[in-house]
């Protein structure tokens, strides 16, 4: 007897405990939380890892609900909220937790999200009462009960996930990776569903996708080809490669226009969302091609005083695309982020290239150095023709 009257108080105690800790899972409906909190719908939101569980009173036109994510890192942040007037994150009315310095309790606070570059902790629209934050075993979740308009029944739903929070106080900004920046949808609360707009989503990244393919093939591909294709054919097909020099570079130029306009077209749709290192090589890029497609018009003749100084800066110009467009090709694949294998292929690409550059160069000098000028009545021509003092052509260098 006295062994049951120990143990029942303990198997009580242990059962609790139980209750009271809750059970997650990656789909929201086996997730279970403590306190008796129970829900009538939940959903997996598409992107980030994240989960809504609700409760809609329509007849007071209240909404409680559960926010589960799991933060970028363990001492980050997640976040939901209400976009009443639009889609995307400006304008949302958002509620954001966090640890607190030191441990694994957790805070949540109000946030007015005004613009990119303007976050404010204040009062939000709506009221918001039984405003709580917990954290178990990784993943973060908010509770809140929230009063919306009357008749409110669908609502634009905006979350997100951070890395870091600044000072103990402030959440730090988050990736702009794919998955972020499509971290909203369109919440039903009578029918418990979500709204997303698949197609609009497949849209954007399409978008992106094709803006990357059209950069690559034109700045990344076509432009170096072209250049080989002046430098190294010349020796053996004068002058059918000058002709085959612009069809790769003009064809470069209105791919790479096409790509242009849709990273315009993209900046557009994505307000407030900047890749500034990209952006301004990519407007560098069409700016230097530009010009060297008008320089073809401005051309002087072979033998005039000025073809010297054209050489220069066609040269110049056109090498320094070359660079400018490889790296502007590795930074676009760092923000898209498609799978390792595309990387993986460009570099191939560009070794298999660098590899056919160095052997040309070197048969291109051995057919240079081993003929005697007039000899095969083929000319070796630098700079269209030049000779050197000596009456002989000089060597090529371009």
């Amino acid at each position: 007897m006295a062994l049951f009257q120990t143990l029942i108080p303990a198997l009580c105690t242990l059962s609790l405990l139980f209750q009271i800790q809750p059970s997650y899972s990656a789909t929201c409906t086996s997730q279970k939380f403590g306190r008796n909190r129970i829900f009538q719908h939940c959903n997996d939101l598409p992107q980030l890892n994240s989960h809504i569980h609700w409760t809609y009173d329509s007849s007071n036109s209240v909404l409680s609900l559960a926010f589960a994510a799991f933060p970028a890192r363990p001492d980050g942040w997640i976040a939901w909220g209400i976009n009443p007037n639009g889609t995307g994150m400006i304008g949302t009315q958002a509620l954001i937790a966090f640890k607190k310095p030191g441990g694994d309790s957790m805070i949540v606070k109000t946030f007015r999200l005004n613009s990119y570059k303007s976050v404010e902790q204040a009062e939000i629209m709506y009221d918001v009462s039984r405003l709580e934050a917990e954290y178990h075993r990784g993943l973060m979740m908010i509770f809140a009960t929230i009063n919306l308009p009357n008749g409110m029944t669908t609502l634009n739903q905006v979350w997100q996930v951070g890395a870091s929070v600044m000072n103990g106080t402030f959440p730090a900004i988050h990736a702009f990776q794919p998955e972020n920046l499509s971290s909203k949808d369109k919440l039903d609360l009578r029918k418990g569903q979500s709204l997303t707009s698949t197609s609009q989503e497949n849209s954007g990244l399409r978008s992106k996708q094709i803006h990357g393919a059209l950069n690559t093939v034109s700045w990344g591909m076509l432009f170096p080809i072209g250049i080989m294709m002046a430098r190294y054919l010349r020796t053996f097909a004068d002058p059918a490669w000058f002709y085959v020099h612009i069809s790769c570079q003009m064809s470069s130029y209105i791919v790479g226009v096409a790509g242009w306009a849709t990273g315009l077209k993209l900046g557009s749709q994505s307000k407030g969302v900047e890749y500034t290192i990209h952006r301004d090589f990519g407007i560098t890029l069409f700016c230097l091609a530009t010009l060297q497609i008008l320089a073809l018009f401005l051309r002087p003749k072979r033998d005039h005083k000025y073809r010297f100084y054209w050489n220069i800066y066609h040269h110049g110009v056109g090498y320094g695309v070359l660079v400018l467009g490889i790296i502007n090709v590795f930074k676009g694949l760092e923000m898209l982020d498609p799978p390792k294998k595309w990387k993986l292929a460009y570099i191939f690409f560009l070794a298999v290239l660098g590899g056919i550059a160095i052997s040309l160069e070197v048969i291109t000098w051995i057919v240079i150095l081993r003929r005697k000028p007039g000899k095969s009545g083929i000319s070796i021509k630098l700079y269209d023709g030049q000779k050197d003092s000596n009456g002989g052509q000089q060597p090529l260098t371009s």
